[in-house]
């Protein structure tokens, strides 16, 4: 993993893309060196395929952003992945947030408004959270990749969710009570319906668009 961090850093380069058999080429004789490089995920590495970025080939890779230093074993360390999220808990924060981005509210597989090749994928992060009192819990919550890899592993703040909601006109701060009250977003019948379009397999949307037509 360290070797891969390196090769990504000091041969591919930020923003650069590589392919599978270069990768293969670079360590030769390294079983399982693709999943070496997945590993690095864990620190905090951007390594985008061909599922979050529509522009790349099935065997291409863009190196986007490095991460932790792992071959610094203090830093490794200190990052070091947490215990995996069950897939239990995992569905449950999906199903909660309306399987869409709770920081800018895409939904899976939607293509970005600002980039149509590059598709949103939405995953469960362990988060930390800060308390109106200091103290530090934790929470999961469902990302894009794009805003995951913006934020970085920044903790929430309960102070802003007081200051996003500050300057809101007596309306829109009824209607979030109202979201609060429910424990869920007030997300429209066409909303979810169109959420649950974009679950759909990409090779049958064609027979669920053309029965949707039907029933015109």
């Amino acid at each position: 993993m360290v070797r891969g961090a390196l090769w990504l850093l000091q041969v591919v380069g930020e923003g650069n893309t590589f392919t599978k058999n270069q990768l293969r080429d670079a360590f030769p004789g390294i079983s399982q060196v693709d999943r070496r490089i997945r590993d690095l995920r864990d620190y905090g590495w951007v390594v985008y395929s061909s599922t979050e970025d529509a522009s790349l080939l099935a065997e291409d890779q863009r190196f986007v952003k490095a991460g932790v230093a792992v071959w610094d074993l203090t830093a490794r360390r200190a990052s070091a992945p947490q215990k995996a999220i069950s897939s239990k808990d995992r569905q449950a924060a999906l199903a909660r947030d309306g399987y869409m981005c709770t920081l800018c509210g895409i939904a899976g597989s939607e293509p970005y408004p600002d980039d149509s090749v590059l598709t949103a994928v939405v995953s469960v992060s362990r988060r930390k959270v800060t308390g109106i009192d200091g103290r530090e819990t934790e929470t999961l919550v469902t990302e894009c990749k794009r805003c995951r890899s913006g934020l970085g592993d920044a903790p929430v703040d309960v102070k802003d969710a007081f200051a996003s909601a500050r300057d809101l006109g007596p309306a829109e701060l009824r209607r979030l009570l109202r979201w609060i009250e429910r424990g869920r977003r007030g997300s429209t019948e066409l909303d979810r319906a169109w959420a649950a379009y974009l679950r759909v397999p990409p090779g049958q949307r064609r027979e669920v668009a053309d029965r949707l037509k039907e029933m015109q």
